[in-house]
């Protein structure tokens, strides 16, 4: 067999029997087109051929290149992931990744708005639509519960307890979490939920929380529309869903939060990956020192 056999073999692996979502299908079909393609043209098909320094040199290339360190890093673990497989599934022997580390990719500190910021964002005036109550409850359920785009659009009409004040959310890996939601986020989505939702269901009924004018379920990509729509509004150029997430988590260290608790929040696995927010505002820790430290001050 050889690699664009094994390449379309392991990517119909990855969708079928590993369950992989469609975004990183397509992602690992390009970065693999892209390293099988790179390989043909050194005349290399075979698997058995594939030495630690072609697939050394291609990463470097990639490198080179200018390709974002996060997409060389995915791109090494598709190969990795290829290899692996060509060699569990008896295609092939040799295993040239089997110890290829993944390349350091530098911490890229979080994008985050101020406090005032967000305060001018879910205090202007929306329109009274139910489109309008719909992007309000969108934009104060994403900074008041800290959700992912994705997690947002997912939400189901049975995730939201809003007499517990309690959303249950799932994220990568449709890994479960509880989160609460409380103040303005709950008064948001209560008014949604009572006043606008159902004029923008269809004929279909749909669990889907947030609805698009259609009555469907509103996509990610309209997420981001709204978010960048309304903060443009006040002046907040290119502000993205994930940005309210990274405010989210860094408006609640800043305000005292143990960092467990804000892990559990975001649902991150590692809390390694919660610690890069305590980087965000050095001036704050800076603060609370000299509030705190009873030899802070001559």
């Amino acid at each position: 067999m050889d690699l664009e056999t094994a390449r379309r073999e392991y990517l119909g692996y990855l969708a079928v029997e590993r369950g992989s979502s469609g975004n990183t299908v397509a992602a690992y079909g390009r970065d693999l087109r892209r390293y099988v393609s790179w390989l043909a043209e050194l005349g290399v098909s075979d698997p058995e051929d594939v030495t630690r320094e072609l697939v050394e040199a291609h990463v470097a290339e990639l490198t080179e290149t200018g390709l974002a360190p996060a997409s060389v890093e995915r791109a090494v673990s598709a190969i990795k992931g290829l290899h692996r497989f060509m060699v569990s599934d008896g295609i092939c022997s040799a295993h040239p990744t089997s110890d290829l580390p993944l390349p350091a990719k530098p911490a890229r500190l979080p994008d985050v708005i101020s406090v005032e910021d967000a305060g001018r964002l879910l205090d202007q005036p929306f329109p009274r639509t139910p489109t309008g109550l719909r992007d309000r409850a969108v934009l104060e359920v994403l900074y008041g519960c800290g959700l992912r785009a994705s997690e947002l659009t997912g939400l189901d009409l049975r995730a939201v307890l809003l007499d517990e004040e309690l959303l249950r959310v799932f994220g990568k890996g449709e890994k479960e979490r509880v989160v609460p939601i409380l103040g303005t986020a709950a008064e948001a989505l209560g008014v949604y939920l009572e006043r606008g939702r159902g004029a923008l269901e269809g004929r279909r009924p749909t669990q889907a929380v947030f609805l698009n004018a259609r009555g469907g379920r509103l996509t990610r990509q309209s997420v981001h529309a709204i978010v960048e729509k309304y903060g443009r509004v006040v002046g907040i150029r290119g502000l993205h869903p994930h940005t309210l997430r990274h405010s989210f988590a860094t408006h609640l260290l800043e305000g005292g939060a143990d960092l467990r608790a804000v892990q559990e929040l975001l649902g991150h696995a590692n809390v390694a990956t919660t610690q890069l927010y305590t980087h965000v505002d050095r001036s704050h820790i800076r603060r609370v020192y000299l509030a705190a430290h009873p030899r802070a001050r001559s």
